[in-house]
């Protein structure tokens, strides 16, 4: 249900950002700040170009429809003890 919640929470994000005309680098640190606001700490946010395939959920676009971003959560690792 999370996951729901925060993928609804991504796209509508990204196409609110995207319909005000932000840049790549604003909207990512739009989108970072909300996934940041879910507590989610391990994720990667990735800038590509529109054409570019991949696996990861797109959750907005940017530069006039030339680029997307990626959102892709992580495993987290947990570090041994020195």
């Amino acid at each position: 249900m999370k996951k729901a919640i925060l993928a609804v929470s991504l796209i509508s994000a990204a196409f609110s950002a995207h319909a005000a005309g932000l840049s790549c680098d604003d909207l990512k640190a739009k989108i970072e700040k909300k996934v940041a606001s879910k507590g989610v700490k391990a994720y990667t946010l990735t800038v590509v170009a529109k054409d570019t395939p991949s696996k990861n959920r797109v959750v907005g676009a940017c530069d006039k429809g030339s680029m997307k971003i990626l959102y892709e959560r992580v495993r987290e690792t947990v570090g041994k003890g020195s």
